[in-house]
């Protein structure tokens, strides 16, 4: 099944065989749903601190950043914008030439408001010999949208988001690139004023992304008197994953070469666990907005922030007491006590186990990578949600969870999926050292059931995709998890180019 030719493209990716039989064999078998125990809610799995509280976190944090700490924002920017354009490709390719949708009337309705407007309006000039205002008076609606997706004009439609102008200034136009180096500089630069910022691209993009770092980050260090350290990877070819026919067998293109796909932003724990880091912030490149709008994200994320080191504190502390053999009865039962009301891991057996696997087992538990993770109160986005879900070893802990993880033949898990009251609007603050001060191995603690099959289809035949478990999904299954409620003003993603009309991204 293997050819030489095969052989010679997984060496170049640096893919087993046993890897890719292993793949293969998850299109036979699927992905087994997980077992629900309660979608988490406020007070139950999720955090709601009052003002007191809070201002104890806050405290943390600001004291946390006076060390000598490495903080890290990781932002995964490697999403091509198309999809944000899928209403306006819909239109080049209709029969029809006037706006008729709703979409396609807002649009043009606000088209001025867009911060890509002047850029538009130039490229329509320099190649319609028009200005936006000239054509649309004209009838030439599609030679505007043209202009602004094609590659003749701003090429929106084949760039990646964070290169797109999503905000106005009075000194010019931002990126979301832009965007989350200002927040880097506002919540996540360190003792010595030094904000470390990291984006996944892709190889396509990479020049135009450290072309605009060059452009821009000296601008924003002495506007925020920072020093950046901004660096860039790429998604591994390790992570690729093998495609199957609709037989389960690998797909082959037309030249007899292996079909291999991106594994989803799952193969991206491979580019955070490269990182040197003692906190890390996660955050789509996507959510971001303006200045005026910024305090609220600032201040949510020291609060989540806080949270985490506070934890991590008392779990360290709680290792060396174990490591150290000298505890009483009375401070073990505080250790459980810590582990099932504060990281929300629970587990029945634990009364039965002798004193060494009782040690043991907490201390299994309390050392592994921790996560807070900011959830919204739930507004019907698509998207995954906050659970107590069982796990491999028998324990309940917390988990996000798509929907495709769920049972919805389960009418109980259906029902706690369909009630959730919140929503996984990725904004999670992660740490990733030990209590001895060593970097954890993070692709240890990656539930490889957790992945998902979908359908694609190439060159007209039918395929399956595999997907590796999601990056705040099952790539941090058994990392200890902790939700946070936060405001909704902190989640404000562009999914299509008319969300970037909201009151959110508008900044007149």
């Amino acid at each position: 099944m293997i050819t030489p030719q095969d052989k010679e493209l997984l060496a170049k990716k640096g893919i087993s065989e046993s890897q890719i039989a292993g793949q293969l064999s998850c299109f036979v078998k699927g992905f087994p749903y997980l077992k629900l125990d309660a979608a988490a809610s406020a007070g139950k799995g999720i955090l709601l601190p009052d003002t007191e509280v809070q201002k104890d976190y806050l405290s943390a944090w600001k004291e946390y950043i006076n060390q000598d700490k490495t903080i890290v924002k990781f932002v995964p920017a490697s999403g091509a914008a198309s999809r944000m354009f899928k209403n306006l490709f819909e239109f080049l390719g209709a029969e029809y030439d006037q706006p008729t949708t709703e979409f396609e009337k807002d649009f043009f309705a606000h088209i001025a408001n867009f911060a890509f407007y002047e850029d538009l309006k130039a490229a329509c000039l320099k190649n319609e010999k028009q200005d936006i205002p000239a054509l649309i008076a004209d009838g030439k609606y599609k030679a505007v949208v043209a202009n602004l997706l094609n590659e003749s004009g701003l090429n929106y439609g084949s760039l990646p988001k964070g290169l797109l102008k999503f905000h106005n200034y009075k000194d010019g136009a931002r990126t979301p690139m832009e965007e989350h180096l200002v927040e880097g500089a506002l919540y996540a630069s360190g003792k010595a004023g030094k904000a470390n910022v990291h984006f996944t691209v892709s190889t396509e993009h990479r020049a135009l992304f450290e072309e605009l770092v060059t452009q821009k980050a000296k601008v924003f260090a002495e506007k925020y008197n920072v020093e950046y350290h901004i660096s860039f990877s790429e998604q591994k070819p390790c992570t690729d994953t093998i495609a199957a026919g609709m037989d389960n067998k690998p797909f082959r293109n037309e030249d007899g070469k292996l079909l291999f796909r991106p594994g989803g932003h799952g193969a991206l724990i491979e580019n955070l666990n490269d990182l040197v880091a003692d906190v890390i912030f996660i955050k789509n490149i996507d959510n971001v907005v303006p200045d005026k709008y910024k305090d609220d994200t600032v201040l949510y994320k020291k609060l989540i922030a806080g949270v985490l080191v506070k934890l991590q504190a008392q779990a360290f502390k709680y290792l060396e007491l174990l490591d150290s053999g000298k505890y009483t009865i009375e401070e073990i039962r505080e250790i459980i006590q810590f582990v099932q009301k504060k990281l929300f891991c629970k587990y029945t057996e634990t009364k039965n186990l002798e004193d060494v696997d009782l040690v043991l087992y907490l201390k299994s538990k309390l050392n592994r990578p921790m996560r807070v993770c900011g959830m919204v109160k739930n507004v019907g986005e698509p998207g995954g949600g906050p659970f107590l879900a069982y796990n491999p070893d028998g324990t309940i802990s917390l988990q996000i969870l798509e929907s495709s993880q769920i049972d919805m033949n389960d009418l109980k898990s259906k029902e706690m999926f369909e009630n959730g009251t919140h929503f996984n609007p990725v904004d999670l603050v992660c740490a990733v050292r030990d209590y001895k001060g060593s970097k954890f191995d993070l692709t240890k603690f990656v539930d490889p059931a957790t992945g998902f099959i979908s359908y694609k289809s190439k060159n007209g035949k039918d395929l399956k995709a595999l997907e590796l478990p999601g990056l705040w999904n099952g790539a941090m299954s058994n990392w200890n998890t902790v939700f946070v409620e936060v405001p909704l003003s902190t989640f404000n993603p562009v999914k299509t180019v008319n969300d970037l009309l909201r009151p959110q991204h508008q900044n007149n």
